[in-house]
């Protein structure tokens, strides 16, 4: 045995799996603990929208929020506003005061209620912290309701002062949350597979660019240029992402999972973000050689923690927040959450990954150009993924 593992040490791909294995720790461990680090404190980036419809109470409400609210309030004019801009995900949340809200809040007989919409068609934890916030809302609205209503009222019952507030204060419940869902989620299956989707397709294409990359060093020392590889290579990114997308469509959507729009709208955005992922993954290869799996490595994780696949971009840092700008991930993940569960559509995203898988030809073009050929050396043999 100590002769097998003594061979094995003294073949170079040996120590490359050894060394890979650990620069996945260390940069898995590097970005997500910096990039998640403080996102609980960054409740004042999301936004909430307020409409208010009630000439009464309601502008009291509103001075409340915005003097209580931990998150960044927005008004609006009217609820078709608030319900475009929280479809398109400007807002996390939308909360809307009724016109009868101050009728129903000084009643004894019924109870005024505070709508409050939020937008599924996000990462999980949107909808678990506006739901919470919603209830909370909605009781410190309630306390406030209660004394300033209900005190009204039997102030203008000739209630003595003190009665009127002690009346006031022993009231129970004035106001309940109405918390409605648009692009409901069915199911966390569901709501996972932005991230799974985006996981499988880039993972897929770093180790397709691999093995490419290697059959290209053959192809070299068997003569072919290198124009003629890197257009083949492009040819077969091309004709690769048509196929994967489309096993993956018809994976998707045999298992029961969610979609909004049709087999051919899904098959047609997942082609296009499976190219550009294979494209800018094999960029790094084709610039630098076999060392470019190390900055994949690193892009791989980048994209998983800033594309709001898992937690809202919202609650990264600044400095997360715009890289995930640039990266596809990012365009994959909201296209791919507007044609599964609803939203603005893909037009942006499409385009934005157009232009990312553009770049990523070009400068793979230009390391072609920029490259003198020479005999290579180079030892290739297929990589496999377990």
């Amino acid at each position: 045995m100590w002769r097998g593992i003594t061979l094995f040490l003294r073949k170079p791909m040996t120590i490359v799996g050894i060394v890979t294995a650990v620069l996945f720790q260390v940069i898995f461990s590097s970005i997500w603990m910096t990039a998640y680090k403080g996102v609980n404190d960054r409740a004042g980036n999301l936004s909430v929208g307020i409409v208010n419809e009630d000439s009464g109470l309601g502008a009291k409400v509103v001075e409340s929020l915005e003097a209580q609210s931990a998150f960044h309030l927005i008004s609006l004019g009217s609820a078709e506003e608030g319900m475009e801009r929280l479809n398109t995900r400007e807002l996390q949340m939308l909360v809307t005061i009724p016109p009868d809200f101050t009728k129903k809040a000084t009643s004894l007989q019924d109870k005024a209620e505070l709508k409050f919409t939020v937008n599924e068609s996000n990462p999980a934890l949107i909808k678990s912290i506006m739901t919470s916030a919603a209830g909370g809302i909605a009781g410190a609205i309630n306390g406030q309701a209660v004394q300033m209503g209900t005190a009204g009222l039997l102030e203008q019952l000739n209630a003595p002062g003190e009665l009127a507030k002690t009346a006031a204060a022993g009231l129970g419940q004035r106001v309940v949350a109405d918390i409605q869902s648009v692009n409901p989620v069915k199911g966390m299956n569901n709501q996972m597979v932005p991230m799974m989707l985006v996981l499988a397709s880039y993972v897929g294409a770093m180790i397709m660019g691999m093995n490419f990359e290697q059959a290209s060093m053959m192809l070299r020392r068997e003569g072919m240029g290198k124009w003629h590889r890197l257009q083949s290579r492009f040819a077969l990114n091309f004709a690769a992402a048509i196929l994967v997308s489309l096993i993956g469509t018809i994976m998707l959507f045999s298992l029961g999972g969610q979609h909004g729009h049709g087999f051919l709208a899904q098959w047609g955005f997942q082609a296009l973000f499976v190219a550009v992922f294979m494209f800018v993954s094999q960029m790094f290869l084709v610039v630098l050689g076999m060392p470019g799996m190390l900055f994949n490595i690193l892009l791989l994780s980048v994209q998983l923690v800033t594309s709001g696949a898992m937690v809202p971009r919202e609650l990264l840092s600044g400095f997360y927040s715009r890289l995930g700008d640039f990266l596809p991930a990012t365009y994959a993940v909201q296209g791919c959450m507007n044609l599964l569960f609803g939203g603005a559509g893909t037009g942006k995203a499409s385009w934005l990954l157009v232009a990312i898988g553009a770049a990523a030809i070009v400068i793979s073009a230009a390391g072609v150009a920029v490259r003198k050929e020479t005999a290579r050396q180079a030892e290739a043999s297929p990589a496999t993924a377990s």
